[in-house]
Order: C-alpha cells, then structure tokens, then sequence
C-alpha cells in the first residue's frame, strides 16, 4: 500500500463509527480493516456480501460523435463494436506497449461510454485521455460519485431487498438504474457483485439499507487484497505497469485477436513486436510450501540460486488455506509444477508455479 494520504472519502464519517482502521492508498485515507478483522471479512464476502468502499477510484463518462473512435485510440479496443451495456478490461498503453492503467469501459449508449480509472492514476489518465482526445469530437467528464463495490453470492439478493433488481445484468454488463447512477455486474474479488457509482445523499442512503441487512458486512482494503489475489487479479502499481506489457502480463486475452494484428491504437506497433518476438518473462501464481507467506519483493532464483524472477504480490489465502502469491518468471520455467525459491530475509522458501485463479471463480455469466 503505497501512496501519501491526502484526501479523505465522501463517507469517512460512516467508516469512523463503523471503527474502521485507516491506512494511506494512493493518496487517500481508506478503511483497512474493521473490528471483525481480515479473516472474517474476507470469508464472509465468499459467503455473503461483503461491501467496500472504493471512492478513491475515478469515473469518466465519454460522450460525443467520436467517443468510440476516441475510445479505440486510446485502448486496444474496437469500443465501436460494443454492445449497449456492455463492458470490457482495457488498457492505457504508452508507446512501448507498457501498461498506464487498466480499465473497465462501459457502452451506455451510441455515442456515450463509462470509464473506471485506478485511483493511484486517476489523474495521469484524465491528462492521458484529455490529450487524446484534443483529435476528436467528444468531451471526458470526470464524475464526482461515491463508488461502492458489493461482492459475494448474496450481493443481488441484498441489493433486491435495498429495492435494486440486478437480474437483467450478467458479469461485465452495466446500465444506469437511476439518474446519476452507474452500475455494473463486475469486481475485484473473483465473486459475482456489483460496483455502483452515485450521488454521495443516495449514497449513504442505499449504505444504510445495505447494512441493515445481517448478509452485509463493510470489508477493508487488506481483505479485498487478498480476495483478488485469491482470484489471481493484478494491481496496478504492483502486478502490472508502464514497464509490463499484456503479453508479459499473460493479459492478451483482453486484447481482441483482430486488433492485435490490424489495430492502430496507441502502442500497436510495440504490442505486436513483443507477440512476435515473445516475451522474456511471464506473469505466474505461486504457492509457498508451508505456511509462511512470501511477499511482494522478494526475489525468485533457482536451486543454484541464480535470479529467475520477481514475487509482485503475496499474502496468504483464507479461503484456499495456504500462501498465495503472483509474480514473473523467466519464459521457459514458467509453467505450472515448477519449483523455484523465494529469497525471504536470506531464507529460501521453496515456491512452486500454480495455475491462476488459486480460487475458481463464480462469476454471474448467464
């Protein structure tokens, strides 16, 4: 967890009498644990509904004649041949075909289109998306919402009850329920749930009809790390960035096979020498014998302890009961099985290549 706390959230208020401990993230405050503690947070969303609070995130609504073809500037996305709410993972590329950012764009409309920025690059991605834009006919507007992410296999039960019907939706589609509100069948924790964003007095109101129902539970920033990781899904910052490209990243499935030959957004040229060279490294789940988690950091070599690679992110499990971690490898030992050693404080803990996800998961897909 990086970043210089200096901006607080729209419901801080909510999350202080919850008893919320803070920590800085990207330059906010946010709610790390609450007084049932990460465990418990993290395995009551795999088995109820856990609710986060993930303001700090940006939303930017792209509108205009040319918002799409903006759009498959930007990203390596036809946006134009998305359907009406439907939403995909995209990247901001640099030149190199280095990852900005990862996003989700949303199609509200012909000509209308959501998207959810990370908050550690919310500005840099509206500068990015600004300058890009300057090309075509169509406007970014950032949206001052609270964000709200409810995750588990009773999120659209709880949201039913709070008088929000979600049947329509199915994972990675959004609409517009209400005016000012945005909602989508996607997250953070491998789980089905929703991500809503909307005005701060609807906010606390929906909150507080959430909360009342015992299925409900506020969850942490330390939890939702470890249900991602669970779920073998990167952070920005941690996983990937502008030095990693999807190929390395093993991200290219969400890149469209058409446009990985005959695209022409920004980053084309370099993403198609990478697949045809291929890439040095590649991204890997890795699961520590024992019980000793191994961290982001640490370094990876052989049994002659010659360097192979990089532990990005790691922690420990509940749900799957062991240590799990995510990091690169060299290509040619990058597969599942492989034993490789974790260099912890000068102990080498043994470490073996796991497929990703470490816990399936259950996304609504009709």
């Amino acid at each position: 967890m990086n970043g210089e706390a200096t901006r607080k959230l729209p419901l801080a208020d909510l999350h202080e009498h919850a008893g919320a401990r803070f920590g800085p993230f990207a330059g906010w405050s946010m709610p790390l644990t609450y007084p049932p503690g990460v465990m418990k947070e993290h395995l009551h969303t795999r088995e109820h509904a856990g609710l986060f609070d993930i303001s700090h995130m940006k939303l930017f609504e792209v509108a205009g004649r040319d918002a799409a073809l903006l759009l498959s500037r930007a990203c390596p996305l036809d946006a134009g041949a998305l359907e009406s709410g439907q939403s995909r993972l995209t990247f901001f590329l640099n030149l190199s075909a280095g990852i900005l950012d990862d996003l989700i764009v949303t199609r509200l409309g012909p000509d209308r289109f959501m998207v959810v920025a990370n908050a550690g690059n919310a500005a840099s991605d509206e500068a990015h998306l600004r300058a890009v834009a300057a090309e075509f006919d169509c406007t970014v507007d950032p949206l001052d919402r609270v964000f709200l992410a409810i995750q588990g296999p009773e999120a659209w039960a709880v949201l039913s009850r709070a008088g929000i019907e979600t049947g329509a939706l199915t994972f990675m589609q959004g609409m517009e329920p209400r005016p000012g509100w945005f909602m989508s069948r996607s997250g953070y924790t491998g789980e089905d749930g929703f991500e809503i964003g909307l005005p701060e007095t609807d906010a606390r109101e929906l909150v507080g009809k959430l909360l009342a129902d015992d299925r409900t539970m506020w969850v942490g920033l330390a939890a939702r790390d470890s249900l991602r990781l669970e779920a073998g899904l990167c952070l920005h910052g941690q996983d990937i960035g502008p030095e990693t490209d999807p190929v390395t990243a093993a991200l290219l499935w969400a890149v469209p096979k058409g446009l990985r030959e005959g695209g022409s957004f920004i980053g084309a040229d370099a993403l198609r020498g990478v697949i045809a060279r291929g890439a040095s490294e590649k991204r890997v789940g890795l699961k520590p014998e024992g019980r000793q988690p191994v961290r982001a950091g640490a370094a990876l070599v052989d049994e002659e302890g010659n360097a192979v690679g990089r532990v990005t992110s790691g922690g420990f499990g509940p749900s799957v009961g062991h240590p799990v971690a995510m990091g690169y490898l060299a290509q040619g030992i990058a597969r599942p099985g492989t034993k490789v050693f974790a260099d912890v404080r000068g102990a080498k803990i043994p470490v073996h290549v796991h497929a990703l996800p470490f816990m399936p998961h259950r996304y609504r897909k009709g």
